[in-house]
């Protein structure tokens, strides 16, 4: 959900940013394939396919049929399932240019459906989703900033990891929580430890980021100006 690896989609909208303007620098990664990223129809790039196209059906569920734990379980597994895609893409030597945009693309969408929907239907506390939702603005906000700018290659945080795990825990426990059942009330409980607890590492990690992304900056800055000294005139 919360964006699960929020430093990836820095490398994923740079990654487009320097395919189409065809810069001659090195890939970021030696696992990513020089050959056949124009590739469309791919293994990964169905299976995100699939969990964005899952979206309305969570929708569906929710605000149609209003089967609450249905659509719980189905936005556990599409947040579970969140590092599926990107993982057969490298594991297989499928990355696609396609690929890194829709992955990013699916996430956000997916985090932002499932928050705005679970406020929405009242099952979260309105200021957990805002503090959720001004987050991954912010997030965003950097990851597009330093990719137009030229950073480079931001290594993941553990804390970044973690918050995102709690966050990705807590809306489906909060949505299944929701209700006066007596089986709901011990459910309640650890939706907001999990919940506080990754919102507060998820928050921690964002500004935990800002010295590393002045840094990539810098070298990114650093690598462009001397490519373009080591340039043929």
């Amino acid at each position: 959900m919360a964006g699960v690896e929020d430093v990836d989609d820095l490398d994923g909208v740079r990654d487009v940013t320097e395919d189409l303007a065809r810069d001659l620098t090195k890939p970021t990664s030696s696992e990513e394939p020089e050959e056949g990223l124009d590739r469309i129809l791919t293994v990964p790039n169905v299976i995100t396919l699939a969990r964005l196209l899952c979206i309305p059906v969570f929708l569906w569920l929710l605000f149609g049929l209003h089967e609450q734990t249905a659509a719980a379980i189905l936005l556990g597994v599409l947040g579970a399932t969140d590092w599926v895609d990107g993982y057969v893409a490298r594991r297989f030597g499928q990355v696609s240019t396609f690929g890194k945009v829709l992955d990013p693309t699916a996430d956000r969408l997916l985090v932002g459906t499932a928050v705005i929907s679970v406020m929405a239907y009242g099952a979260v506390p309105l200021w957990f989703g805002i503090a959720t939702i001004v987050r991954e603005v912010l997030v965003s906000v950097m990851v597009l900033l330093l990719a137009s700018l030229g950073a480079a290659r931001i290594d993941v945080l553990w804390v970044g990891k973690a918050g995102t795990f709690g966050l990705m825990f807590a809306y489906p426990t909060f949505l299944l929580a929701y209700g006066g059942a007596s089986w709901q009330a011990p459910i309640t409980v650890i939706a907001y430890v999990t919940g506080i607890t990754g919102l507060v590492l998820a928050w921690i990690a964002a500004g935990s980021y800002i010295a590393p992304a002045r840094k990539a900056l810098r070298e990114g800055r650093a690598a462009r100006r001397g490519h373009a000294k080591g340039s043929p005139a």
